[in-house]
């Protein structure tokens, strides 16, 4: 079968994998749609600490092909979105509620048992984040794997394993912003024009879009920003304006850069929330004033997958796409074929696409 394998950093290529059926407690999927997120481009480039090679995807929606021994969640034929972070339901977190931050969300590489189920050329390969669904199939841990009705097209469930679940989820779930509330939102893409349509959906009152490029800036207003910001020059100082010199209730960073967290941080009103959605760089580091964040008591949250619970949060999402209050459709502005991956990911770097999905027949 086909699959983007990442070998080394910067360099990728699609390869002819096999691929071994589940074991225990596990399902193997037949991918319908995989999204190409830059936290894909982050594995690829080594932003991302992920072992190489490896199967690269974490985005993505199919049909369930076979079950592994003791797999009770879900049957062959099933229409299914993947969670690229497993949950045992009995650690620390998953009894306090906090699925999204399970003991068993720790990257390996490989899958829960420590083994691998893909090779190339006879040598083992590992996948991203344990799922590896850039490819025609995958097999995935069964707690990884969330039903879903079988009328919802397959390129818009697949946003929900990772973009709009971690967007809107920062909004509604890690930010819990309140009903005419003040938001700022740095950096437009999937992931951020998510979290506009999650403030949105909560009911802000103004919601302010910042990014470097006109076009983001445009599909903000689009999906809900009440005004936008262009990056390149001063924007802190711009959304003050829009505030009344106060600064938003809540400031969210969809980067995972420095310079725009520290920019988020300073849009936040005194007392308010800053979340930080963005995956950086281990070695990116950020500075703030001590005495700054002692004197304006600002909030500020890591947001890992927005908080949420892929079986419960999942179905919720899915239920506002198809009420009209969740605009799906239109993130997806371009599909390609799994041989058009280089192309894809090329797409990404230069900001062609809110979301670029490759398909599978």
């Amino acid at each position: 079968m086909k699959a983007v394998v990442a070998h080394e950093p910067n360099k990728f290529a699609v390869e002819n994998i096999s691929l071994d059926p589940p074991k225990a407690g596990e399902v193997l999927v037949k991918m319908r749609a995989t999204g190409v997120c830059h936290s894909d481009l982050s594995a690829i480039n080594g932003t991302l600490p992920l072992p190489l090679p490896t199967v690269i995807g974490h985005e993505g929606a199919g049909v369930v092909d076979q079950v592994g021994e003791g797999v009770t969640n879900v049957k062959p034929g099933d229409h299914v979105v993947l969670s690229f972070i497993p949950t045992c339901g009995t650690c620390f977190h998953c009894l306090r509620g906090e699925t999204h931050l399970c003991v068993l969300g720790m990257p390996t590489g490989v899958m829960l048992d420590g083994t691998s189920r893909v090779r190339l050329g006879g040598k083992q390969l590992n996948v991203m984040l344990f799922l590896g669904n850039m490819a025609e199939c995958c097999v995935a841990p069964s707690s990884s794997v969330v039903p879903i009705d079988r009328e919802i097209p397959f390129k818009v469930a697949a946003l929900i394993g990772c973009a709009v679940t971690t967007g809107v989820g920062a909004a509604i779930k890690t930010a819990q912003v309140q009903p005419g509330s003040t938001v700022a939102v740095f950096g437009c893409g999937g992931v951020g024009l998510s979290v506009i349509q999650g403030a949105r959906i909560a009911g802000a009152a103004c919601i302010i879009g910042v990014d470097l490029a006109d076009n983001k800036l445009e599909m903000a207003k689009e999906f809900g920003a009440t005004d936008t910001v262009n990056a390149s020059s001063g924007p802190v100082a711009k959304i003050q304006e829009l505030t009344g010199g106060i600064g938003v209730d809540y400031a969210f960073e969809a980067i995972g850069v420095s310079s725009a967290i520290e920019q988020t941080y300073q849009a936040a009103r005194r007392g308010g929330t800053v979340v930080i959605v963005g995956a950086g760089s281990l070695v990116d580091m950020v500075s703030f004033s001590a005495l700054m964040l002692f004197a304006e008591a600002k909030t500020i949250k890591g947001c890992m997958y927005g908080n949420v619970n892929p079986r419960v949060d999942f179905p919720k999402w899915l239920d506002l796409y198809r009420r009209r209050r969740l605009d799906l459709d239109r993130m997806v502005t371009r599909t390609y074929e799994i041989d058009e991956a280089p192309q894809a990911f090329e797409d990404l770097q230069q900001g062609r696409n809110v979301r670029g999905v490759i398909l599978f027949d």
